[in-house]
């Protein structure tokens, strides 16, 4: 396997492990609690990350980290949760699957990464696979959710383009990053939370043991592998891995809950996939901007330049 494989690969895993949320929200989570479970996947894991890799924001990286985790966490989460509760899993997957063509405009804006054809049919293409897998005839559209499903896309969009743009300092690692972005997100939706929602619910064994699993393997190593991937990826390339999620929530609907996989279905999920390898097989090469930082280069660049950062680098920035 290529190096560059490898890195697809590995980042593939985030929307992957991204396709459980809604299993574990709606079996496991206690109803009608989006910021607080928000507030549980995001600032739990965020604290851990800090305490493992011992590494704090410096100079302009407080302000930065704050926007990159409101964007990518702060914002994102709740407005995901709220679309969650308030529209059928199937409408919600759809509205979310716009994302790629929120990163192709917003690339084009910040990272010069002018907007092609290919890239263009592949987010359409993608987002028509989606339907095909998870909408449901006479599904209902809640304004408020469809809403928020759409903002949370486009949140999440621009944390890609900017997680891109501004790539992360030197001597920094990407767990380091992961946690400044978690712990900035999760105190972004704690206030929020708690105006809003109340005090926290009462909760089982089960609210735990799925909020353990959102914190730690949906979030944390998720996200870490999100974000060290984005590095190396073109900020299209990288949105188009997030039609995996939908396609591995069908999947686990079908095997954990019995939903019925259909013709119609199973061509949505050929059609996504296929859109999202052909975002990865013949990528463009990313412009990078001058006024990129220079550990945000493009995968091939940092590759040259012999800055290619393992995950075992990784671990031994936690053991340090």
């Amino acid at each position: 396997m290529s190096r560059k494989a490898a890195v697809v690969a590995l980042t593939a895993l985030a929307p992957i492990s991204w396709g459980s949320t809604y299993f574990v929200t709606t079996e496991f989570l206690p109803a009608d609690r989006p910021l607080f479970t928000g507030l549980m996947r995001a600032l739990p894991a965020g604290l851990a990350l800090l305490a493992l890799t011992r590494k704090l924001p410096q100079g302009a990286w407080w302000w930065k980290s704050a926007v990159l985790g409101a964007l990518n966490i702060g914002a994102f989460f709740p407005l995901l949760f709220l679309a969650a509760y308030r529209l059928p899993g199937g409408v919600a997957a759809v509205v979310g699957s716009v994302g790629p063509l929120f990163v192709v405009g917003l690339a084009a804006l910040f990272l010069g990464e002018k907007p092609t054809v290919k890239s263009l049919l592949t987010a359409v293409t993608a987002a028509f696979g989606v339907s095909l897998v998870v909408l449901k005839a006479g599904a209902a559209f809640d304004t408020i959710g469809v809403v928020a499903g759409l903002l949370s896309s486009l949140s999440m969009s621009a944390g890609i383009v900017f997680t891109k743009r501004w790539g992360r300092p030197e001597g920094v690692g990407a767990l380091a990053l992961t946690g400044w972005q978690l712990t900035a997100g999760g105190l972004v939706i704690l206030p929020i939370a708690f105006l809003i929602e109340g005090a926290p619910p009462v909760l089982t064994g089960a609210n735990l043991a799925g909020y353990a699993y959102l914190a730690f393997g949906n979030t944390a190593i998720s996200y870490f592998l999100w974000f060290r991937g984005i590095e190396r990826m073109s900020a299209s390339s990288a949105t188009l891995l997030g039609p995996l999620s939908p396609i591995t929530a069908a999947v686990i609907g079908w095997v954990a809950l019995g939903q019925a996989l259909g013709t119609v279905q199973v061509l949505g999920m050929l059609v996504a996939f296929g859109a999202t390898l052909a975002g990865q097989l013949s990528p463009r090469t990313a412009k990078t901007p001058q006024t990129q930082a220079p550990e945000a280069e493009s995968f091939s660049a940092a590759e040259k330049n012999g800055q290619e950062v393992s995950m075992d680098l990784e671990v031994s920035e936690v053991r340090r």
